[in-house]
């Protein structure tokens, strides 16, 4: 009968607490030393005498086995693993669910939703700055850290030519204090527009610089350096 060794040190098994691994007997000191799987919490073995979670190849102490984000002990629990990281089913949840800009809760699989920019917001938590009511999918404008219907924007932010009276959307003139088209701000003798040009001005009419001398042999009263501005 062949003798019942520690395969690593050889001392006799006989009426002692022993391991057996890979058809192998050890004794506890050798198997703690030199044959403990580590665990990838605490980087230490796990001894002989310490319960092991196996999951994937990866090892841990059953005490280590916790959720990587509240730390609740899963060594009897279910879990799930989410992003290479093991979590219990109430992190997991918050984890899967964006939250909702507006209200704070969570945006479930199935509910409708409206994203901006990396923000996710509920269909009906969507509301304009202003008035209150609900975008949801409808057209909006942002502006500033705010978003506005169509309608309280017109009414809060749309500049309005003073020559045609129609809604400049986007790029105009700015003299003094009122807005124009560029295609509106002309010489009132050629029609040239004067956004980029240096202009003068007479009776309340704007001429290309230098027409207005052509036109009449009397002093201009001011002459206007270019100004304008773009939405």
């Amino acid at each position: 009968m062949s003798e019942f060794k520690c395969h690593h040190c050889r001392e006799s098994l006989q009426g002692k607490k022993y391991v057996q691994k890979d058809n192998f007997n050890y004794c506890v000191t050798c198997f703690d030393a030199h044959c403990a799987n580590i665990c990838v919490e605490c980087n230490k073995p796990i001894g002989a005498d310490s319960k092991e979670v196996c999951y994937k190849e990866r090892f841990w102490h059953n005490t280590c086995f916790k959720c990587s984000k509240c730390l609740q002990p899963l060594a009897t629990e279910t879990f799930v693993v989410w992003d290479n990281k093991i979590l219990c089913n109430n992190c997991v949840s918050q984890q899967a669910f964006p939250k909702c800009k507006g209200c704070l809760k969570d945006i479930k699989q199935g509910e409708q939703s409206v994203e901006y920019k990396g923000t996710i917001w509920h269909k009906d938590c969507f509301v304009c700055s202003n008035c209150k009511e609900v975008i949801g999918t409808k057209t909006f404008f942002p502006k500033d850290e705010g978003f506005y219907c169509v309608a309280c924007y017109d009414i809060l932010f749309t500049k309005y030519c003073v020559k045609c009276n129609k809604p400049i959307t986007s790029g105009g003139v700015s003299y003094q204090d009122q807005p124009w088209h560029s295609e509106c701000f002309v010489c009132v003798n050629c029609s040239k527009e004067l956004s980029e040009q240096r202009f003068t001005v007479m009776d309340d009419k704007i001429f290309l610089r230098g027409l207005l001398q052509e036109l009449y042999s009397q002093e201009v009263c001011w002459v206007q350096e270019p100004h304008h501005w773009v939405w």
